[in-house]
């Protein structure tokens, strides 16, 4: 090895680890903040560098081969020249690493893999300036012997100066560990901290069975909005300003953390039980849905909370919090601004939920989805017109599982963007056969839904385009569903896929109209043929009679604008007249028909049903 090129003005650091990529990390890092680095694979190396030059720290793997990182520091304690050099030892978190022992054989600290960038500078430093405190005094020392023969109050001066000296570099390095250890926005303790303080927790209960504590993780909803709309910077102060509401939300006891990003973390301790947890909870609900009044903006935020009760018999503090996490998930699937306890039976349907996903990826390459079709019907004529397409999925064991099941997974993964062309395709393909019967109505419409992300395809009306080439179909017959998500984005792009399969005659639908977020204003963007009235909507049109709900106004804004608009989920005789009286064009529902196999729709066209 070449040596010549060390700065003898920088600290020089040796580090010994048989693993190239722990070695470039570590490595980049201390070089980064300005250390000699240099580097050994094994024992025979680490020697021959101490050698030729003494470092002033060494780094040293546990897990060695041929000697183990424990020999290799009880060699270098017992070499005259090596003993004094601190060693810090590295350890895989799921390495088998006996402190006592590592610290027995002359050990002064320790890191763990993976490395967390803040906590390995504050371990180095730590060590460095202790090294230099050390050295420092030593040389003090001998000064001292020399003076004190001469003058005793200058011996008085110099110990205070090595008492402000010692001084100093203690509060550097707290002030090192605390920056370590801490958020630089918030100033709260962050996630390596928290997992510090939740473990002694977790130790505490298992050593006193009269000690309880809970875990609360907390998820700001849509503050992403926030970001996106009013800049980072107003984010950030806003990230402060709930800090500071969730500090008061607690004692001084319990640990307020933030995670990252918008998560902030609470371990509550010595509580008696769970109830605590939860009227905490809603204390922070309801203390975060007050207005927050930034330096410029007044802005609003809502909260998810899970909780989890800190069982002893978890074996990691990270499950603890894992299990909070899966928590908060499920209240903010309740609707957001909630709170939610875990219990084991949600970790179970954690593990379901990735096995119905991987099922999911096969079921895609095994194509082992149907369609089925649901009729829509004419009010004019009380005929069928068409038929709207719905997946469905023939799973190998569990039989057929639900869209309401598996289509939001597909839509998480992205799986959802083959399953939709299938599905167009299929749907088509049934098109083109059907309008070849003789006893299939003129026109008969095929309906079929297209996922938001579909759009992101910058290809999508070629396939579309593709689709009903090979089936020769006429496009005029063909409707496509989209949800207010899409037209949400309100970018250029949708602008133009929209306007390019109007040219082409296919009809645009409007699903679930109502039920989104967007305003109106949408219905004058784009070039819509229908709107399609939310179940939910017809549900409650029966339960309020005196005005009907909202349903009345959809169809009076549809017909406003040229629109038709088709009622779902309409399952009673009154509800189709109270339709009917309204001027709503299309209806469909369990009152016409379920959704059927394609082999059941020529035989319930023949039959020729009239409503």
């Amino acid at each position: 090895m070449n040596y010549e090129h060390l700065n003898p003005d920088k600290k020089d650091i040796l580090i010994i680890d048989d693993m190239a990529d722990n070695l470039r990390v570590l490595s980049s890092i201390l070089t980064r903040e300005g250390y000699n680095v240099r580097k050994a694979l094994n024992w025979q190396m680490a020697l021959t560098a101490t050698q030729t030059v003494l470092p002033d720290l060494i780094l040293l793997d546990i897990m060695m081969p041929e000697v183990d990182g424990y020999e290799i520091c009880q060699t270098f304690k017992a070499w005259e020249l090596t003993a004094d050099i601190p060693v810090i030892f590295i350890s895989a978190l799921d390495d088998v690493f006996d402190k006592v022992k590592a610290f027995r054989v002359g050990g002064v600290d320790y890191i763990t893999k993976p490395f967390e960038f803040q906590e390995v500078l504050v371990r180095v430093q730590n060590q460095l300036a202790l090294r230099s405190a050390r050295l420092e005094i030593l040389k003090l020392n001998v000064e001292l012997e020399d003076r004190v023969k001469q003058r005793t109050g200058e011996l008085e001066k110099t110990l205070q100066k090595l008492q402000q000296e010692i001084t100093s570099r203690q509060k550097l390095q707290s002030k090192l560990l605390d920056i370590a250890l801490h958020d630089s926005l918030t100033g709260l303790p962050n996630r390596v901290l928290f997992i510090r303080r939740l473990e002694n927790a977790l130790n505490r209960a298992k050593q006193e069975s009269s000690y309880q504590f809970a875990v609360l993780f907390l998820d700001c909803d849509r503050f992403k909005v926030i970001n996106d709309s009013l800049g980072h910077p107003v984010g950030d102060e806003l990230l402060i300003a709930i800090a500071r509401r969730l500090q008061g939300c607690l004692i001084p006891i319990d640990t307020l953390s933030r995670l990252g990003g918008d998560e902030f973390g609470i371990i509550l301790e010595n509580i008696t039980d769970i109830n605590i947890a939860i009227q905490v909870a809603e204390r922070i609900i309801q203390q975060l849905s007050l207005a927050f009044k930034l330096s410029r903006y007044e802005v609003f935020m809502n909260a998810s909370i899970g909780i989890s009760w800190g069982n002893k018999d978890y074996d990691r503090p990270e499950y603890l919090l894992r299990d909070a996490d899966t928590a908060m998930y499920r209240a903010k699937a309740q609707g957001r601004a909630n709170y939610h306890v875990f219990n084991p039976l949600m970790h179970q349907e954690a593990i379901q939920l990735l096995e119905l996903e991987n099922d999911l990826r096969r079921a895609v390459e095994r194509q082992e989805f149907l369609v089925y079709y649901q009729p829509i019907v004419s009010l004019t004529t009380g005929r069928i017109s068409g038929f709207e397409a719905l997946v469905r999925w023939q799973h190998p064991i569990r039989g057929l599982v639900s869209p309401t099941e598996f289509i939001p997974v597909a839509e998480e993964t992205g799986l959802i963007n083959a399953i939709n062309t299938w599905v167009l395709q299929s749907a088509c393909h049934q098109l083109s056969i059907w309008q070849h019967h003789p006893v299939t109505p003129e026109p008969l419409t095929m309906s079929v839904n297209l996922s938001a992300r579909l759009f992101s395809q910058i290809n999508l009306v070629e396939q579309i385009d593709r689709i009903i080439y090979e089936n020769k179909i006429n496009p005029a017959y063909l409707e496509l569903e989209i949800t207010e998500s899409v037209l949400m984005e309100n970018t250029n792009a949708i602008k133009i896929i929209l306007q390019q399969l109007k040219q082409r005659k296919i009809k645009l639908i409007m699903d679930d109209f109502g039920t989104g977020y967007s305003s109106l204003s949408y219905l004058h963007i784009f070039p819509l043929n229908a709107l399609k009235i939310d179940k939910s909507f017809v549900k409650r049109m029966q339960e309020n009679k005196e005005n009907m709900g909202l349903v009345p106004a959809m169809i009076g804004i549809a017909n406003s604008m040229g629109m038709s608009a088709i009622a779902e989920g309409v399952e009673t005789q009154e509800q189709l007249a109270q339709l009917r009286s309204l001027n709503c064009n299309f209806a469909q529902g369990y009152l016409f028909s379920k959704p059927i196999e394609q082999q059941l729709v020529l035989k319930l066209l023949a039959a020729a049903p009239q409503w």
